[in-house]
């Protein structure tokens, strides 16, 4: 308990220190660096309360034991009283702050961008990839999200062949960050004439926006080209070349973007899409040497793992991570999704926890 104490120590330190740096003309004037502290102390917050607490409960704890000592029986009887409420207290506490100091992904805080796109079943794919759109669309309404597209192919049959999205609010990469993968769908499709159920998936994958500061890329590593934009989906699809791919010769990502007005805006937007991928390999490149003698159970966040089912004729949505099975469909697909994202983060949370002990 001692080694976690001096953490507690360090980090009630780091608050108290930001909030002196919030209040300086230095940082106050700088709203780049406002919002950087501001994020620091967002996440300091939960445990330096919750160790205030725990402080509290100590003190007490010994306070009560010291009184056990005196002569006086009422006296010793009411510091035993106070134990009995002390102790469970303390440890709730503990088990609390333990979930609390789980190392984070300095990215949870994050805005997440999407990307959705038809896969096995052809029309049908792109069909579900539609209503995987739209489910998580919903979900971020209910959350108080906010919404960006930023590219769009739609498929002749309905839905999306690919839809790139942002959403934007707090701890969004956080929340969502798990639902990478392959979302495999069990129905009638609607150009099936023998009422025969079919099996098509759509796979969704989701890197957080990162911005310039965030992740050290050398400029000399991308290589950016221009070309004519082309194909059917883009809204603004010219006949200049405002097209633009960056790819990041370490890695080999690369990242294509057409659909924004101008060949700056489509820039942009492939700098900030190649960043978030970046740093999403970067990451899943240390947690496979960090961890490469135990899996976690919620995968690799490779979009080709299969993750989850949707069977529509018995109303039920299956996640194969966690082996948890809801017979509701119908309020999911409406973007009812707090039970299945409880569940994972719950498990990420065990997962870590088993692997910090």
């Amino acid at each position: 308990m001692s080694a976690m104490i001096e953490r507690l120590e360090k980090m009630e330190q780091r608050y108290h220190e930001i909030n002196e740096q919030m209040m300086t003309q230095e940082v106050l004037s700088d709203n780049k660096l406002m919002a950087k502290l501001g994020k620091e102390q967002s996440s300091l917050t939960p445990v330096v309360e919750t160790y205030g607490e725990l402080k509290k409960v100590l003190q007490g704890i010994e306070d009560a034991n010291a009184l056990l000592k005196e002569n006086d029986q009422e006296v010793i009887e009411m510091a035993k009283m106070e134990l009995e409420e002390l102790n469970p207290k303390e440890q709730e506490l503990l088990d609390r702050l333990e979930v609390l100091l789980i190392p984070k992904d300095p990215a949870d805080q994050n805005n997440a961008m999407f990307e959705i796109r038809g896969a096995a079943g052809g029309d049908e794919g792109n069909i579900f990839a539609g209503d995987l759109y739209r489910m998580y669309m919903k979900y971020a309404e209910s959350k108080g999200w906010k919404s960006e597209v930023i590219e769009m192919a739609e498929s002749e049959a309905g839905g999306f062949t690919r839809v790139v999205f942002m959403l934007k609010g707090t701890e969004v990469y956080g929340h969502m960050k798990f639902e990478t993968g392959s979302h495999r769908v069990q129905r009638v499709p609607k150009t099936e004439t023998q009422g025969r159920v079919h099996t098509s998936t759509a796979t969704v994958l989701v890197d957080p926006e990162i911005e310039e500061d965030e992740i050290d890329i050398d400029p000399n590593d991308l290589e950016i080209d221009t070309m004519r934009a082309s194909g059917a989906g883009g809204q603004h699809v010219n006949k200049t070349d405002s097209a633009v791919r960056v790819t990041h010769i370490p890695t080999g990502i690369s990242v294509k973007c057409q659909d924004g007005r101008s060949q700056h805006e489509n820039r942009a937007t492939a700098l900030m899409s190649i960043r978030a991928k970046v740093y999403s390999e970067m990451k899943r490149r240390e947690e496979e040497e960090r961890h490469a003698e135990r899996k976690s159970k919620l995968g690799t966040g490779d979009r080709s793992e299969k993750i989850r089912t949707y069977n529509y004729p018995q109303n039920r949505v299956t996640d194969h991570r966690i082996g948890l099975t809801l017979q509701q469909l119908d309020r999911i697909m409406e973007g009812k999704l707090d039970d299945i994202i409880e569940a994972l983060l719950l498990q990420d949370q065990k997962d870590k926890i088993a692997g910090n002990k």
